[in-house]
């Protein structure tokens, strides 16, 4: 009886911790974003399925796998989180897939700048180590003023920084001077 007590215990203390920890890393993600010099990078929001369909092309959104009616208010809703905790978005980048096109478009920031470098890694796997190089160069020279928000694929945001969001979430990184990403937290997905 007293190993069932003793583990049920553990289960609840560590259950709280990561809780704890979650929405502090959410709070210091929201902090950041508030500051100059913050990159949010976004993936998508919700897209059903994996990779596109067969036959696909990048200027033919009918052809690639696109938002979910759900994806869309996800991605409306991350520009209203935006808004009420008074970030400043200075700029919106989006990798030139449709799906990433239409969350930034939804963000209601401006009309996002197209940037390849944040093409989807997963597709484009041949060419990550390249993409990973030229991503964090883009993204090494940004100090603001404000935020720069960059909408891309999950893959994408786990080569460039390690961490693999939930559709819809913002990684939040400050550049650093030697290339590289310091990751400050996370918003959690809406």
């Amino acid at each position: 009886m007293f190993v069932v007590v003793r583990n049920f215990l553990v289960t609840v203390v560590a259950g709280f911790f990561a809780t704890a920890f979650a929405r502090a890393d959410e709070t210091a993600a929201w902090q950041f974003l508030r500051g100059d010099g913050a990159v949010a990078l976004m993936r998508h929001a919700d897209a059903p399925g994996t990779g596109d369909p067969p036959g696909w092309r990048l200027d033919d959104c009918a052809t690639q796998r696109n938002l979910s009616e759900r994806g869309r208010a996800d991605a409306r809703a991350v520009g209203e989180r935006l808004r009420a905790r008074r970030v400043n978005v200075a700029r919106v980048v989006a990798s030139p897939w449709c799906r990433c096109l239409e969350t930034a478009r939804l963000l209601g920031s401006g009309e996002p700048q197209i940037d390849a470098v944040f093409g989807n890694m997963h597709v484009l796997a041949d060419q990550r180590d390249r993409l990973v190089r030229d991503g964090r160069a883009r993204l090494a020279p940004w100090r603001g003023p404000g935020a720069l928000v960059v909408v891309t694929h999950g893959s994408n945001i786990l080569a460039l920084t390690g961490t693999h969001p939930a559709s819809g979430e913002i990684v939040v990184v400050r550049p650093r001077d030697d290339g590289s990403l310091q990751v400050l937290g996370r918003t959690g997905a809406p």
